[in-house]
C-alpha cells in the first residue's frame, strides 16, 4: 500500500492524540482506567481469558507503551505488547496448558547429551 508521507504524519498525529488523551485521563482519575477496561474486550476479544487484574495490566502496558513509541517512531514495541498478551490469553484459555505452566513440576536431573550419531 502507498501512502504520502503527508497523509503518513497525520495519522501518526491521530494515533499520538488518542493516546495522549487516554493517558492523561488515567493519570488525572484513576476511575478513568476503568472505560478502557471495560471496552479493550470490543478491541482484544481474547482479553475475556485473562483474569481481570491482567485485563488492567494489558491496558496499562499497552497505553504506556503507545505513548513512549511516540518518541521514537517504531510500532514494534506495541506490537510486542500485543502479542504477548496474546500468548498469556492463549494459556488461560487452555486449562491443560496453563495447569502445566502453573504447577510445580518435577526435577528430571540435568539433561543428558544426544548420541553423536543423531
Amino acid at each position: 500500500m502507498l501512502t504520502t508521507a503527508a497523509r503518513a504524519e497525520q495519522e501518526n498525529e491521530v494515533v499520538s492524540a488518542t493516546t495522549a488523551l487516554f493517558t492523561a485521563m488515567m493519570r488525572q482519575d484513576g476511575a478513568a482506567l476503568s472505560l478502557p477496561v471495560d471496552v479493550v474486550p470490543e478491541a482484544f476479544p481474547r482479553v475475556r481469558f485473562l483474569p481481570a487484574e491482567d485485563v488492567r495490566a494489558f491496558v496499562v502496558e499497552l497505553v504506556e507503551t503507545l505513548r513512549a513509541t511516540e518518541t521514537i517512531d517504531n510500532p514494534a514495541p506495541v506490537a510486542r505488547v500485543i502479542e504477548s498478551w496474546k500468548h498469556t490469553a492463549e494459556v488461560h484459555a487452555d486449562p491443560e496448558v496453563h495447569a502445566s505452566l502453573t504447577t510445580d513440576a518435577t526435577d528430571h536431573g540435568p539433561a543428558t547429551e544426544p548420541p553423536d550419531n543423531v
